[in-house]
């Protein structure tokens, strides 16, 4: 049976972790910009104050796993709320040692560690949109076992680390997306898959990318009408069921041509029945021909 998250994660590439240790004491807090790379936290000890932009301020505790996929802005501080200092994540990601907020010296308050990776994948934002913007996972041993390897191994420059810290990221965020409650996850894939009907339709539709869905079958797959389906497809995952079905097309699409595959076999896996529709449907959709595009990659 064919994973859509584990497709998903498996498109988006994600590679190079940069982790580490942030503790603090006292009264204290810092503001960070936007820096649009996926980014985590764990608590390791104590607890501290997340803000995100847009969302509701949570309290971390001890054992606690924070994913953001895209990293908008945010305020972290003591439970005690003060005014933020400023701080430039780029410029932060650049320190190297313990990074120390309030008091210095003594005994934390809190322990973290914090990191950042990055998605290699073209159709990155694509994939990211269908994900939540902050993924809140609590008392999960697994992903705080997961957290302290990526942790030990990004800190060593042992043989095979870059596919190790590949390899654990990817388990890293496989266990944090399927981690969520239901009613706290937003539109998007994570939604659709707990949605008992409309899990089997997803799931064809990525097990089969290549045949030529209609809606009345998709419908079918998940025991609704047309028009249920598709109001409920729109409603929990964001999406149309045929607008969701060709962005994933496309998204597979570009990474068979990042793999230079031709255009022909390019577009039989991914259903269409000729290399001149699918590059009119690519071209469209992507805003190049398919071979520009592929071109454009390798150079």
């Amino acid at each position: 049976m064919v994973d859509p998250l584990s497709e998903i994660i498996a498109l988006l590439q994600p590679r190079t972790v940069f982790s580490k240790r942030i503790s603090g004491a006292g009264r204290w807090g810092v503001r960070y910009s936007d820096f649009g790379q996926p980014s985590f936290c764990a608590v390791l000890e104590g607890s501290c104050r997340l803000a995100v932009d847009g969302h509701r301020a949570l309290t971390l505790q001890e054992g606690d796993f924070v994913l953001l996929p895209a990293t908008p802005g945010f305020t972290m501080s003591s439970t005690d709320r003060v005014k933020p200092e400023l701080v430039d994540p780029k410029v932060m990601a650049k320190q190297t040692g313990e990074v120390r907020h309030g008091t210095r010296g003594g005994r934390p308050d809190v322990r973290l560690l914090g990191g950042y990776f990055v998605f290699d994948s073209p159709d990155a934002s694509l994939l990211v949109s269908l994900l939540p913007t902050v993924v809140h996972v609590r008392g999960v041993e697994r992903l705080s076992l997961l957290v302290r390897l990526l942790g030990e191994e990004s800190l060593e420059r042992r043989s095979g680390r870059e596919l190790v810290l590949t390899r654990l990221v990817e388990v890293l965020l496989i266990e944090a997306l399927r981690s969520p409650a239901v009613e706290d996850t937003p539109p998007g894939l994570l939604r659709g898959l707990a949605d008992a009907r409309l899990a089997p339709a997803m799931r064809q539709m990525h097990g089969q990318v290549a045949r030529s869905w209609t809606m009345a079958q998709l419908a079918k797959t998940a025991a609704l009408s047309r028009s249920a389906f598709f109001e409920r497809f729109t409603r929990t995952v964001g999406l149309p069921p045929m607008e969701y079905l060709l962005a994933w097309r496309m998204a597979v699409a570009k990474d068979l041509l990042h793999k230079d595959l031709g255009i022909d076999e390019v577009a039989e896996r991914v259903g269409y029945g000729s290399a001149s529709t699918f590059s009119t449907a690519f071209s469209r959709h992507v805003g190049q021909p398919p071979g520009r595009y592929a071109r454009a990659r390798r150079t």
